[in-house]
């Protein structure tokens, strides 16, 4: 498996942007299905977006559709969401993961929430103020 380690979160105020990366180590991440998700405590883990092995196909929850960009580069073994116009309601524990599986059917699963990724890291905390 790959280790994920995040990094970016901070605050913010509502409006402006983040920019969230994540770094794999150990497993060939070129092959990895990769997603972000987020928590609110007392709250489900919550979808936020996810894209396939080459960067050819993403996805995102309605919530963020428009606002937040996810992007990979297999040579650095990073992978990294933009988060732009900024609400109050984003604030939450940002969580990066990875799966080797990487087909459609999957990643659409990942997102219809049939599936889970395997792979997590431990969270960075993003915090929109009003």
């Amino acid at each position: 498996h790959v280790q994920l380690v995040e990094s970016g979160g901070g605050l913010v105020q509502a409006g402006g942007s983040l920019r969230l990366s994540c770094e794999a180590s150990g497993d060939t991440f070129s092959n990895y299905a990769m997603g972000w998700y987020r928590q609110v405590p007392g709250k489900e883990r919550e979808f936020v977006a996810i894209i396939n092995w080459s960067g050819d196909t993403t996805y995102y929850a309605d919530s963020v559709k428009g606002r937040f960009t996810i992007s990979r580069d297999n040579t650095k073994r990073t992978v990294v969401l933009q988060m732009n116009s900024l609400k109050p309601e984003d604030t939450a524990v940002y969580y990066c993961a990875g799966d080797p599986r990487s087909g459609g059917p999957f990643i659409r699963a990942v997102v219809a929430g049939s599936r889970g990724l395997d792979v997590w890291g431990k969270g960075t905390l993003v915090t929109v103020s009003s």
